[in-house]
């Protein structure tokens, strides 16, 4: 009992600790320019609509198949 209530009482201290620790590594963090930032955001962007062009294609080429063996076998 006696060691919950000192883990209640150390409970804000070691809050501003966190606080304090994490203050100081966020201004040690090297933040990218807005030029790296656009550039990167236009990668992803590109990425997503090559991928999503690549899965329709392959899509549309296993239902072409699966359309043409079933249709084949119940004949």
């Amino acid at each position: 009992m006696a060691g919950e209530i000192e883990a209640v009482k150390a409970w804000p201290q070691a809050t501003r600790d966190y606080i304090d620790e994490l203050k100081l590594e966020m201004r040690r963090v090297t933040w990218p320019t807005r030029k790296q930032v656009e550039a990167t955001t236009t990668v992803v962007i590109v990425c997503v609509f090559a991928f999503a062009a690549y899965f329709k294609i392959v899509d549309k080429v296993i239902e072409e198949t699966v359309t043409r063996a079933i249709t084949a076998l119940s004949r």
